[in-house]
């Protein structure tokens, strides 16, 4: 479940900085300014001194702006050089997620740790039961020394007194795939090879040490141009986020400069549709079951994680891709920008030809602060009368399931897997031997699209705001 904290507050707080100057068409100018007023000397610091926070700002900027921050240049090049850089697309970089390593310090290893409720009883299961002898005592009481432990937790479980607790690294432990560690200097490293882009660690870092990339400026450029034509398809999680209508949230979209709103669960109707024609002919082929492919976590799992899982993946298109179609067929020359919660659209959208731009609900948050947008106050604007309730449903766990299960009457037995964690992921991998059921919805967030990682309300907000939009 999504919470607020100050790392998360912070990250906001850049957002909707950086859009004002944007605004003002002072992004040059006014950049190096804002780690200054974000941390004045006056402001207690978060980090040893103000200089440091400032500094953690400045490289938090840069990776929004959409550079990597691994070069030693960053340190020579000024914060007004990269915005110029931003607005002449000299930005381009392959890494969707970067790590600030100035905010990425404060972690230590994963370990095993006993604490002072540690009584040095006369059983001594820990040390009874410690497969590498890394346990001892001293004066008394239970130590673990840590080049010996090799994490097994079998002294935290037979501790009869639960005086032995595990510390991990947050994103580490939050990763699905492990495809995040430390370096020999302390800071995490992505492997880009593993990572799926589920953003679980992006959610996870207390520190706000890891940071996606962004198109503010290029989708802020786009839209002041004249005789451009700004379509945001938005996803249907965006009815999660705001306690409006959604018609009052199309009309919030059009003032923040798109010149038409398109719900992406237009093309929800069209996957389920074209997923559900499909699942009934694998079955009537002799395939024992499909799973679903709209979620571009689990088919970049399945690509990397579980090649032996892909033939019981369908291949239809996922809402998004079909909403951007429909649009282009309209308009060849329209400016597609999907709206949506999800980091792993952003990574899928970068081979898509019908989509231009990928915008995350933070990032359209700091646009309605920016432009002083309150969702609430706008008027309704018409919805296409096309969508249905199980197209917007696409957005949480369960959505999927019920569009496709309607489309072929029933006929076939479905699952629902919410959320790529070890044990879903050791279900999805037995069913190539033993199928729980023909039709497999797999959401890579649990809850689904309105607890990703780039939402801005809680799961359980976002589940009523959305049960009231359907």
């Amino acid at each position: 479940m999504l919470y607020d904290n100050y790392a998360m507050l912070a990250k906001r707080e850049l957002l909707i900085r950086l859009v004002k100057i944007l605004i003002r068409e002072k992004l040059v100018e006014e950049i190096k300014k804002i780690p200054v007023e974000m941390r004045p000397r006056e402001k207690r610091n978060i980090d040893c001194c103000v200089h440091k926070d400032r500094y953690i700002i400045k490289h938090k900027i840069i990776s929004i702006l959409g550079f990597d921050i691994k070069d030693e240049d960053i340190d020579l090049i000024s914060l007004d050089s990269y915005a110029q850089r931003s607005l002449d697309n000299k930005n381009v970089k392959e890494s969707i997620l970067s790590v600030v390593h100035e905010a990425c310090s404060a972690c230590m290893q994963s370990q095993y740790f006993i604490t002072n409720m540690c009584r040095g009883c006369e059983g001594r299961p820990c040390l009874m039961n410690c497969p590498k002898g890394a346990v001892s005592f001293k004066q008394g009481k239970a130590i673990i020394t840590q080049e010996d432990c090799v994490s097994c937790g079998i002294c935290q479980k037979v501790c009869p007194y639960h005086a032995i607790i595990y510390t991990p690294v947050p994103c580490e432990d939050a990763c699905p795939v492990k495809a995040i560690k430390k370096n020999a200097d302390g800071t995490e490293n992505i492997d880009k090879d593993k990572c799926i882009y589920c953003g679980r660690c992006m959610q996870a870092c207390p520190y706000g040490a890891i940071m996606e990339r962004s198109k503010i400026v290029d989708i802020h450029k786009m839209a002041s141009r004249p005789g451009v034509h700004i379509v945001a398809i938005v996803a249907p999680a965006i009815f999660g986020q705001f306690d409006a209508t959604p018609g009052q949230i199309i009309t919030a979209m059009k003032r923040i400069g798109f010149d038409e709103v398109v719900e992406v669960a237009l093309g929800a109707e069209d996957t389920a549709r074209h997923e559900s024609a499909e699942l009934i002919e694998r079955i009537s082929q002799g395939d024992s079951f499909m799973t679903s492919s709209c979620c571009p976590a689990y088919t970049e799992w399945v690509e990397k994680h579980a090649r032996a899982f892909k033939p019981y993946v369908s291949h239809t298109q996922s809402p998004m891709v079909y909403a951007a179609r429909r649009v282009k067929e309209k308009n060849p020359d329209a400016q597609v920008v999907f709206v949506g919660p999800c980091l792993a659209k952003r990574h899928e959208a970068d081979s898509l030809q019908e989509v231009d731009y990928v915008m995350s609900f933070e990032e359209v948050g700091a646009f309605l602060a920016a432009y002083k947008v309150d969702v609430r106050e706008c008027e309704e604007a018409p919805l296409n009368p096309e969508v249905t309730h199980l197209g917007r449903g696409f957005a949480q766990s369960g959505g999927v399931r019920e569009a496709v299960a309607h489309a072929t009457g029933e006929r076939y037995s479905t699952l629902s897997i919410d959320g790529l964690n070890k044990q879903n992921i050791a279900l999805l991998k037995s069913m190539i031997k033993r199928p729980q059921a023909q039709f497999v919805e797999v959401m890579a967030c649990p809850g689904g699209c309105i607890n990703g990682p780039s939402t801005l309300a809680p799961l359980s907000l976002a589940r009523k705001n959305l049960k009231q939009a359907l």
